[in-house]
């Protein structure tokens, strides 16, 4: 079973496994419409297509009436109907590959945890390691039998705004922000409507988790680079602008075998539309 990385030749090792799924998570936020492109172009052999607007997240209003972010978590039920439409069952090994070092393949990673069913990987280093071994991108879609994967006790952990809110005062909770550096401090703000983070928090730029090859590092340099950031990991919080880039950060502290924290799904998107919020600026 792969629950965290794999690799581009192991991937193409098991292409026509009925037991094995690829999916496809190409996107781009500022082109909604790219990743399906880019999927019609080419993609790995059987590998089926996920779109994060609509099929990894849910309504941005909830049935509360609020706004719960940019990319809220999708309904649980919704989710693993779409699964079975990709064909997954309780066995399934799933794999999620993106073009941009597993920032929204992780997101896939994350919510099949979320959901209880713990063999899934991101292709390290994407379709940029899957080119440098020479294999090909197909453009015929795949067709595969229904799955019926169920729902089972999730592996992960969420926190909501009004617990981040109550957490200010005594800050037991570690808040991590998986944004740009620039985004963080409150500069250059293209995706929100305000600009800082949450008071306390500090910045993990999720691309930090990555070699210059796109490739993840190893759990020793991982480990080393996460450890001055908190004491326990089971108090950690990790966000960033939706909910996507945070479970980059939650990936690589699995690589790392620091198991245990937790993802504020709504983000900075959700906490900056209640102006009721606080917001700090500039560094840590």
């Amino acid at each position: 079973m792969h629950t965290t990385l794999i690799d581009a030749a192991t991937l193409a090792g098991h292409l026509t496994d009925p037991d094995w799924i690829v999916i496809d998570c190409r996107h781009d936020l500022m082109d909604l419409e790219a990743g399906r492109a880019a999927y019609a172009a080419g993609h790995i052999q059987n590998a089926q297509f996920a779109d994060m607007e609509h099929d990894l997240a849910g309504p941005k209003v909830g049935p509360d009436g609020k706004f719960h972010g940019r990319h809220p978590l999708p309904d649980r039920a919704a989710l693993i109907e779409k699964l079975r439409q990709w064909g997954v069952n309780d066995q399934s090994q799933v794999v999620a590959y993106d073009a941009h070092g597993g920032m929204y393949a992780a997101r896939l990673w994350w919510l099949l945890r979320w959901i209880g069913h713990p063999a899934v990987a991101v292709l390290d280093g994407g379709l940029a390691a899957w080119h440098e071994q020479g294999l090909p991108l197909v453009t015929p879609v795949a067709t595969r039998p229904r799955g019926h994967i169920m729902e089972k006790p999730t592996l992960t952990k969420t926190v909501t705004a009004a617990e981040l809110v109550g957490n200010l005062a005594g800050g037991m909770l570690k808040v991590i922000d998986a944004r740009a550096p620039d985004r963080f401090r409150g500069e250059n703000e293209v995706m929100d409507p305000v600009g800082g983070h949450i008071p306390g928090a500090k910045n993990r730029f999720f691309k930090d988790n990555l070699l210059s090859n796109g490739r993840f590092k190893n759990a020793t340099q991982l480990t080393r680079e996460f450890g001055p950031l908190f004491d326990t990991v089971s108090d950690v919080v990790m966000q960033c602008g939706s909910g996507v880039t945070a479970c980059h950060n939650l990936l690589a502290l699995e690589v790392a075998g620091l198991s245990g924290a937790a993802l504020y799904p709504g983000s900075w998107s959700e906490w900056c539309a209640d102006p009721a919020r606080p917001v700090a600026k500039g560094e840590a």
